[in-house]
């Protein structure tokens, strides 16, 4: 009886004991489940992040395509210069208190268009290749400077007035062969042969000359 009672606890201290190994068995089997599906997620999350500032890349560069347009504009003509130039009067416009006022007009011979932009230098010379005489003329600013472009055979105009030298007191009348013109910004000049009377007197101002205008 005893042996059969020994046998009896010895089967079921088994079965417990292989019970217990079930169960250890399938206890960890769960948190490798949950171990495994942890880094797929975080490989998602890093994936997503360079897509996002890829796009945000390659949209920046579409702001600086306007500058390049506007560095292929048309450019403006160049400056009217003396050599491409021919000088006239006209004094049509008449004269009041001893001033004679006329259009001083240059016209473009050249063979493209050219800028006349500002005011030109004027004074009196004694001959075509001869120094000034007295003061030059000064500015008048009552016209805005504008913006004139002479296409070939294209004439400016600016207004020049002259004062008769005999009605300062004190001028050292001298004859002059005409005018010496500078186009504005230019280092040489046209000589307009117009004889008259001038004052070798530098403080005395007989000329007076505006901005190019279209004609």
């Amino acid at each position: 009886m005893r042996s059969h009672r020994m046998s009896q606890g010895l089967v079921m201290s088994t079965a417990a004991a292989a019970a217990a190994l079930l169960l250890t068995g399938c206890g960890p089997s769960q948190p490798q489940s949950q171990s495994t599906t942890a880094p797929a997620t975080g490989q998602v999350s890093q994936s997503a992040s360079p897509t996002t500032s890829a796009s945000s890349a390659t949209s920046t560069p579409s702001p600086s395509s306007p500058p390049s347009s506007d560095a292929t504009g048309g450019g403006a003509p160049a400056l009217c210069k003396a050599a491409s130039l021919t000088a006239a009067t006209d004094a049509t416009g008449g004269g009041a208190a001893g001033s004679v006022y006329m259009k001083l007009n240059l016209t473009n011979k050249g063979a493209e268009p050219c800028l006349l932009k500002g005011f030109p230098g004027v004074s009196l010379v004694a001959d075509a290749a001869g120094a000034p005489i007295g003061a030059p003329a000064q500015r008048d600013e009552s016209a805005g400077v504008v913006d004139v472009v002479l296409a070939p055979g294209q004439t400016g105009t600016a207004v020049l007035r002259y004062t008769q030298a005999g009605n300062y007191m004190g001028c050292t009348l001298v004859d002059a062969a005409g005018y010496r013109v500078y186009p504005p910004e230019d280092t040489d000049s046209l000589f307009l042969p117009q004889p008259t009377k001038a004052c070798s007197n530098a403080d005395i101002v007989l000329l007076t000359i505006g901005a190019f205008q279209p004609a």
